[in-house]
This record gives structure tokens, sequence and C-alpha cells, in this order.
């Protein structure tokens, strides 16, 4: 199965999932995917915190998403207060770099900020992303309230039933505690630092293939 064809399939997954359980119109892809807006949504934001991997890739990612108003590079899932990015970067701390996404619900959904969470990185590698290795690099979800938490799990368990990938997904689904925002360097880095070799030749493409995928949910 190509990269394409897998994206399309695991989306596909998801809006089948989120259709059957919110009574949205069905939809075969993201780009069909409707988003719930009422009376308690329309003039609110709410905050998720997705790690995958190296914060920098998942920033510049999620700041393409009508919806996304800010995103900000930091630490959660540790034990050590304050934490620097040199001593997380020693993965004796527990914490893992993380985004923590503040968006427009009117706009964006928490079901389709997952289904970008799913496709943006890797979630069947145990503590890896690449050629970034450790615990700080892990795959995780630290969800907010319980339908963050039930809903991160159902959809979980659907693409492993489904065999979405030939190894199981392997997400820490946590309860948020603590946000550390990372150093000012580390913010924003993508846009910041575009022509640094990391940016050209990791990020970048990924940024590229995210678009191609969310095309339709892509700000102007």
């Amino acid at each position: 199965m190509t990269r394409t064809s897998k994206l399309t399939f695991i989306l596909s997954l998801l809006a089948s999932q989120l259709s059957a359980q919110n009574d949205y119109e069905h939809s075969n892809t993201f780009r069909q995917m409707t988003t719930t807006t009422t009376k308690e949504t329309t003039h609110k934001t709410d905050t998720v915190t997705f790690g995958a991997g190296c914060y920098w890739c998942t920033e510049a990612q999620f700041q393409q998403l009508k919806g996304v108003q800010k995103v900000e590079s930091g630490f959660s899932g540790g034990q050590v207060l304050n934490p620097t990015y040199k001593q997380v970067c020693s993965g004796t701390t527990g914490h893992a770099e993380v985004c923590n996404i503040t968006y427009d619900p009117s706009i964006i959904s928490f079901d389709e900020l997952l289904a970008a969470f799913w496709t943006c990185h890797d979630p069947t590698t145990l503590n890896r992303q690449g050629n970034d290795v450790g615990t700080q690099y892990r795959s995780v979800i630290f969800y907010h309230n319980e339908e963050q938490k039930q809903k991160s799990e159902d959809y979980k368990k659907k693409l492993n039933n489904e065999k979405a990938w030939p190894n199981p997904v392997v997400t820490e689904i946590s309860a948020f505690t603590k946000f550390y925002k990372a150093e000012d360097y580390h913010q924003n880095y993508y846009n910041e630092n575009g022509e640094a070799p990391y940016c050209h030749f990791v990020i970048q493409p990924k940024v590229e293939k995210f678009k191609k995928v969310f095309q339709d949910k892509l700000k102007k």
C-alpha cells in the first residue's frame, strides 16, 4: 500500500467511526468530514496536546490547519519541574516533546485534529520517530477531558482492529497534567529557520505531504 493510499484508508476509517458515533454525515475521506458547530462551541477555544516526535515538525504541520489559532512547543508527561530542552533531551525527565494546540472547535473539531495527528507521524514506533530516538519522542496524546480520552482510545482501537499499519499503534494516551513551554528559540521554528538543513531536509517534506492530504483544511 502506498503512503497516499494508506493515509486515505486511515482517514476513511476515522470518518466512518466519526459518523457512527456522532451522527455526522457519512464521509469516505477527511476532506468530506463535517464539524460540529453549537451554541457551546461557536465562541470558545479548546486545547489539545499531542506528541508526535520532534515538536518542530509537529508545530509546522498543525500551524497549517484552519481553526488552529496557536501552536506552542514544549514538554509534558514528566516528573521534573520546569525542564530545559537539554534536560529533556537526556531522556531522564520523563517528558515528551509535545505541541499545545489552541483551536476553534466551530471551525475544526477534535476528531479532525485526531485525524491529522494519526497521519502526521508513525504511531507504531515505540519511543522513536525516524532518527529521533528516546522516550521524549514518543507518540502520545495528553487528553484534557473525558471526551478526548474516549475518542482517542476508540480511534486507536479502531485503527488497530482494521490493521491500518502492519504493526500496532503504540500511542500513549494519558491525562494532561502540566505543559512546560520550551525556550523561545524553539517556537515557530520552521517559519523562523526555514533555510536550516534540518528544516529543509526533514521538516519541509513532512509539511508538503501534510498539506497535500489536508489541502481543503488549510489556512489561506
